[in-house]
């Protein structure tokens, strides 16, 4: 029994010490790119809505003040990886892989 409870205090500090290692993919991403998990489907102010966490039940906000600026924002169109961008541009796009274009 000694063992078993060793394992898991083990399993358990991995958790914790491992950054990642138990979260959903929608919700590393958002840490990935400086975002915050809300509750609300509205993102308070200075913060975008970025997609989701939390597998689907909330929402990702990023704050706008900071250098992390959406696509869009910044004037520019998110396209899948097959289009060929002629100027990409610096900017975040909801979805993977995507990249943010200024002209296609």
């Amino acid at each position: 029994m000694k063992l078993f409870s060793c394992l898991i205090a083990v399993l358990l500090f991995l958790f914790q010490a491992v950054p990642g290692l138990s979260l959903p993919k929608d919700t590393l991403r958002c840490v990935r790119y400086h975002g915050f998990c809300f509750h609300s489907e509205v993102c308070p102010t200075p913060f975008a809505a970025f997609g989701t966490c939390s597998r689907r039940q909330k929402t990702c906000c990023i704050d706008t003040t900071s250098n992390f600026h959406t696509c869009q924002d910044e004037g520019g169109h998110c396209v899948p990886p097959k289009i060929k961008c002629l100027q990409e541009q610096l900017g975040l796009c909801p979805h993977k892989e995507w990249k943010c274009c200024k002209e296609m």
